[in-house]
């Protein structure tokens, strides 16, 4: 008789890594899960489209977006602990099933005009896609990476940040050439499902998990410690007690919804923006802002997380918070009389907001330690789901209402843009409130397991 014992092939066990594995295999498969679902940031190039064949308001053509980001964060949250129990394999597959199916059920109802398929598919389930697979590299990589964690979730988060720089002037051509009529968008939506699974399956046959107690050639941990990175280890049931956490949770909800509001909108967005000027951009033109802003978002997520491991993840965070206000009250200034200055501003607004998502898995990593940090990082992407929602709904909300109010132009972003620096204020000071982790929630050592790595920093505030 054949045994029922041995594990599958996506059990965590079948991927452990053999004697001699390169340890730089394990970023291009995060990369090809996370340039696919990554896709997400590029979901304004449909909203046009939409609008005009089934007859929505800018408001209701956001929903898909909107739920998938919620679901993003909800399914991130209560699928961390499978995704730490059941390894990345597991979750990069659970990711690949959800995220195609989604666009499989958005493109049935696309083609039979059925709005809400269209919602459910590409928001509701389409977004556990986008949770678990967003989730699914980040603890191994910070194994495979222990010396340079802020690096390697960067290379991670990157792909994420960067899948709208493919997707925007595909899913374009795609409707180009199918139309931009239902079935057209129905047409697009298809082979953009089929594709994104055949490339996701690259991550799933290809990432492994390091030996127990594995670390780099040469490298030891550190003796000498940043104030704000601990040796010790945090559970995820304790993390989300300590104020840490929510003071992380408030920095990251506010980041993300000053930043995703007009990623989501951004090819609309710019077309207003300047449409009563001597030089209006084209439907072409605002799909390319739209592919630029997430080459700014895909290269932040990487040169910004990098650069906390040299300064700090506090340090990080404060620029990124402190500079993004300085960048939107810019926007608001210039109004549209600078065409280059906007698009500057709102590519170093992007890299910021890529780089948050970037630098956080360490900063949870310095403050809980690696134990479950691939929990605690799912229970902290709840703010993303709240931000997902109040971003675009702030800013398209806002923008319907002004122009019901006859404003045009800069005129139809003008309060939203306020409201987005008064938030990261908000965040701002937020991020100052944190503190070293008190050690009546650390774990014990005999229970913790093996700390795989502390990274080294200097200075009171990294």
């Amino acid at each position: 008789m054949l045994s029922t014992d041995r594990p599958g092939p996506l059990h965590r066990s079948r991927t452990l890594a053999p004697p001699g594995w390169s340890r730089w295999l394990v970023p291009p498969a995060a990369l090809s899960v996370h340039l696919a679902i990554g896709q997400a940031y590029a979901w304004s190039v449909f909203k046009p489209p939409l609008e005009s064949s089934l007859g929505l308001s800018g408001t209701a053509s956001a929903l898909p977006f909107q739920l998938g980001i919620v679901m993003l964060g909800l399914s991130a949250a209560f699928g961390g602990t499978l995704v730490e129990r059941n390894g990345p394999r597991w979750a990069m597959f659970v990711s690949l099933v959800c995220f195609s199916s989604g666009f499989l059920i958005a493109a049935l109802g696309a083609a039979t005009r059925q709005y809400w398929l269209v919602v459910l598919g590409y928001g509701f389930v389409g977004g556990i896609g986008l949770g678990i697979g967003y989730i699914s590299p980040v603890s191994t990589l910070m194994k495979w990476f222990p010396d340079r964690p802020g690096m390697a979730t960067g290379i991670a988060i990157m792909g994420f940040g960067g899948g709208a720089l493919i997707a925007s002037p595909w899913s374009t051509r795609l409707l180009e050439h199918f139309g931009t009529d239902s079935g057209g968008i129905a047409a697009t939506f298809l082979v953009h499902g089929v594709t994104y699974a055949a490339f996701m399956s690259l991550g799933v046959l290809l990432v492994r998990v390091p030996p127990e107690g594995w670390r780099p050639a040469g490298w030891e941990p550190p003796r000498t410690l940043g104030r704000l990175v601990s040796a010790a280890d945090v559970s995820a049931r304790n993390a989300i007690r300590t104020p840490q956490f929510w003071c992380l949770w408030v920095v990251l909800c506010m980041n993300v919804t000053a930043g995703i509001g007009i990623l989501e909108k951004a090819a609309p967005m710019i077309t207003d923006y300047f449409a009563d000027t001597g030089t209006p951009v084209t439907t072409s033109a605002a799909a390319g802002f739209v592919a630029l802003l997430s080459a700014a978002n895909m290269a932040g997520r990487l040169l910004w997380s990098s650069t906390s491991d040299l300064i700090g993840r506090k340090n990080m965070y404060r620029i990124y918070l402190g500079a993004g206000a300085l960048m939107y009250l810019a926007i608001a200034r210039i109004g549209d009389s600078s065409k280059p200055l906007f698009v500057v501003c709102a590519l170093v607004i992007l890299s910021f907001y890529g780089g948050g998502f970037a630098t956080v898995p360490a900063y949870l990593k310095d403050l809980f330690g690696t134990y479950q940090v691939g929990a605690i990082h799912g229970r902290l992407l709840t703010a993303w789901s709240l931000a997902g929602v109040l971003g675009p709904f702030i800013v398209n909300k806002v923008a319907d209402h002004q122009e019901a109010a006859g404003k045009t132009g800069p005129g139809l972003y003008s309060l939203s843009l306020t409201i987005m620096i008064a938030l990261l204020i908000v965040g701002f000071l937020a991020n100052e409130l944190v503190r070293p982790v008190h050690p009546r929630y650390h774990e014990p050592v005999a229970e913790a397991g093996p700390v795989d790595a502390v990274t080294a920093e200097k200075g009171a505030d990294r």
